[in-house]
């Protein structure tokens, strides 16, 4: 109802028009506000969330006998589906031909915002201090005002929890004072996320009724067929490999897409797949019945190597239209470069994860222009909506998957009637008053 509402406003506030200034009306300025806000305050809850999730799952791998198996089946599927997304991709740039079907006059080169490599990938493991952030700033020349923003490198996080918690689980009694504070912090935190994902309706309106303002679907008109086939690529992955990969695993398909929906419809109109974590891991565990142990790992870790979407179909069909623009000729070398730099470059860009800096990797593997990423950025935040929420399907896809191949998936939360709720109440988490309020449900 939220998405719906969302979209009316925004066609609402588009037909309102800026005001006499030029500045945008009250309506697209208060969905803009509502929409950033809402992503601001998921964002903040990430880095608490995967440093204790992290830390209290590692500590509790004592009582887990296969871990290592469990990561190794993980990081497994991720390449697998990763290769599927990849060739459809492929499949979809060598028979509809984008570059083939613009007119060179539309568009205009241009250099790319960041570039991804494999030396940045190495040097993104090395934590730049104890909680992976760091701080930019630029500056007005001719007002002399400085802007300074933080960003946070999930990929670091990652690092500083894996070597927290390995420490505590070495150290053993000496570390339970430490353990339970960490399982004690954990619990605040996901009561406060309790809180944030209840008014994700509101969130959901603002953003899409702010993307409606924004972008509107004109720059779709001189690259209609490059976003077509992103879009089917994007649709077949979802829609196609996915449930045949839950159908082949035994499960619902109805059951499967009823329990990662909210997180879904959340990644399209926040187009973050990190601001989208907390609702991934929360759906993950609690409507899809992965335990909360290993969804702690994965479900994190997917958020910043597992992109279906901006790491797979997006660059392989972004890459055969620059080759196609500039009268390249790609031959099947390139084509398995491509699948490659797919299935393992995804790493490459954690902590700055992004299809552009994606793209640019596998253009500069190809020795293609890296000015070629201009073509394509005015319809990128229109692509970005589907890439992200194939990303989040995929992320919570495969740890169920996994679990369920060994054998620990809780087929009582999976199965469950769904009722609309984003996840399951239970005593852990939920308040007791509304636990006794709220009908029995999934």
């Amino acid at each position: 109802m939220a998405l719906i509402a969302g979209i009316l406003l925004g066609i609402l506030a588009l037909n309102l028009g800026p005001d006499a200034e030029g500045n945008p009306n009250g309506l697209s300025a208060t969905l803009t506000t509502i929409g950033n806000g809402y992503v601001t305050l998921l964002k903040t809850a990430v880095i608490p969330l995967i440093f204790l999730a992290i830390v209290a799952s590692i500590t509790q791998l004592r009582r887990v006998t296969n871990a290592a198996r469990l990561a190794g089946q993980t990081l497994l599927w991720f390449g697998i589906t990763a290769l599927i997304a990849v060739t459809i991709g492929i499949i979809l740039g060598v028979t509809i031909q984008p570059g083939n079907r613009v007119d060179h006059a539309d568009l205009a080169e241009g250099d790319p915002y960041a570039v991804g490599t494999w030396w940045n990938f190495l040097k993104g493991l090395i934590p730049q201090n104890f909680l992976g952030l760091s701080v930019s700033g630029t500056a007005d020349l001719d007002t002399g005002a400085v802007v300074t923003s933080v960003s946070f490198n999930v990929l670091q996080i990652i690092v500083i929890s894996v070597a927290v918690g390995m420490a505590a689980l070495k150290l053993g009694k000496r570390a339970e004072p430490f353990v339970a504070f960490t399982e004690s912090s954990l619990k605040v935190v996901q009561r406060v996320l309790w809180w944030i994902i209840r008014i994700a309706p509101l969130g959901t309106l603002g953003l899409i009724g702010s993307a409606v303002v924004t972008y509107g679907w004109e720059k779709l008109t001189t690259l209609v067929w490059f976003a077509v086939a992103v879009y089917i690529g994007l649709a077949l992955v979802l829609f196609v490999v996915y449930p045949i990969l839950v159908k082949t695993h035994g499960l619902s398909i109805r059951q499967y897409f009823s329990g990662v929906w909210p997180a879904v419809q959340l990644a399209f109109v926040s187009r973050s797949s990190i601001g989208t974590l907390p609702l991934t891991q929360r759906v993950t565990e609690r409507n899809l019945g992965v335990p909360r142990e290993y969804a702690s790992f994965a479900v994190p870790l997917g958020a910043t190597t597992k992109m279906d979407g901006c790491a797979a179909i997006y660059p392989a069909i972004a890459a055969i239209f620059v080759a196609q623009f500039y009268g390249v000729e790609l031959n099947i070398v390139s084509y398995l470069l491509i699948a490659l730099v797919s299935v393992v470059g995804s790493a490459a860009t954690a902590g700055t994860t992004g299809a552009v800096v994606m793209l640019t990797l596998t253009l500069s593997t190809l020795g293609l222009p890296l000015e070629g990423v201009g073509l394509l950025l005015a319809i990128d935040p229109i692509l970005d909506m589907g890439r992200t929420a194939v990303n989040v399907a995929g992320q919570a896809l495969v740890p169920t998957i996994v679990a369920k191949r060994e054998g620990i998936l809780d087929r009582g939360l999976y199965d469950a009637p769904r009722d609309g709720e984003p996840f399951a109440d239970d005593s852990a988490d939920a308040p007791e008053d509304e636990l006794e309020a709220a009908p029995a449900r999934a």
